[in-house]
């Protein structure tokens, strides 16, 4: 019979991993380790509906309508709330920014201010929760700018390469919460006998050579000549080219964390589609910039096709940009077939 029992040495829980972490910054105050912390703890109760969702009366629409101009589904108007009543009191945060809202939420003046800022996706790839498809959260964590009192749109309205912590929590066969604070990538999976996040990915490194390319071919028509031939490039339809397997699930939480894991590169390029939006569909500050960190920090690399997305300095909360992400020769392969042809 074989022994499946874990040592007591071999279990991390995230506590203990974020804990373990801050001791490696002896200037560190505990404080945004309780944020994570606590972002995990709402991973916790999103993961409990989202397992449930269609019987907990919580699938379809809420009739409200986002800052994107998307109809907002239930369960992402659930997972808005939940980020936000677990991180509005705690005295750690300054404000707090969400895709779902056009302006930025301030602490409610009854509770003291911190000194971070959290941005968040609530529900990333919302739109499957009907069809039992992989969704996540995504947040991202600056220290504010601002002195004090309570903060400002210009603590928000930073470049991407400021981030003091970016992840994300990716809800599907298990839930796992992938972060990093600048100190390399860690996956967690909730084990959810005891109600715990363990940590079972330590140190992820993006593997070579990698395995999938992730976009929407469905709008091939309407992108540029470069970003046309880098998808032929990758479908091994130019010479010296290795083609790559296409999967795309169409959730940026989904499909990143598999090329992750795998190796690969995901994108989604400006279109002609929308006029509406020019620069493309995702946002920079909520999905494009934390993800960038992880990659980057995971061997990788993010570019808008044109320049690494961790140097943009945003312009607005809900600015969009394009997103080229992944192993890093993929990534600049983009740039070279975009700047060639474009």
């Amino acid at each position: 019979m074989t022994n499946t029992t874990l040592h007591h040495n071999s279990i991390m829980t995230i506590e203990r991993h974020i804990l373990e972490e801050q001791e490696t910054h002896p200037e560190a105050t505990g404080v945004l380790t309780n944020l994570l912390y606590d972002i995990a703890l709402a991973g916790k109760v999103i993961a409990s509906k989202t397992t449930r969702a269609g019987l907990a009366e919580i699938l379809g629409l809420t009739g409200d309508v986002n800052v994107q101009g998307e109809q907002v589904m239930k369960l992402d108007s659930f997972a808005h709330q939940t980020i936000i009543r677990l991180n509005d009191h705690t005295g750690r945060l300054a404000a707090m920014a969400s895709e779902e809202d056009a302006e930025l939420m301030p602490i409610p003046e009854k509770y003291p201010k911190g000194k971070y800022v959290l941005l968040f996706d609530p529900l990333d790839g919302s739109s499957n929760v009907d069809y039992n498809v992989p969704v996540g959260t995504i947040f991202a964590v600056y220290r504010r700018i601002t002195g004090e009192g309570a903060g400002t749109l210009v603590d928000f309205l930073q470049p991407p390469r400021n981030l003091v912590a970016a992840g994300y929590l990716c809800y599907g066969s298990s839930t796992m919460f992938v972060y990093s604070t600048g100190n390399g990538v860690h996956g967690f999976t909730l084990d959810t006998t005891v109600g715990e996040f363990l940590l079972s990915h330590p140190r992820i490194m993006m593997p070579l050579p990698p395995k999938y390319f992730s976009v929407n071919v469905g709008y091939q028509y309407y992108w540029s000549k470069g970003v046309r031939r880098f998808t032929e490039y990758l479908q091994g339809r130019e010479e010296g080219a290795q083609g790559l397997s296409l999967r795309y699930v169409g959730s940026l939480v989904s499909d990143f964390h598999r090329n992750l894991l795998a190796g690969g590169i995901f994108f989604y390029p400006s279109d002609t589609k929308d006029p509406k939006m020019p620069a493309g569909k995702l946002r920079l500050l909520y999905e494009a910039g934390p993800l960038a960190l992880l990659a980057e920090q995971a061997g990788g690399y993010a570019s808008d096709g044109r320049r690494r997305i961790l140097d943009i300095e945003p312009q607005s909360l809900h600015e969009r940009t394009p997103l080229f992400i992944g192993n890093r020769d993929l990534v600049l392969k983009a740039e070279e077939h975009i700047r060639k042809n474009d």
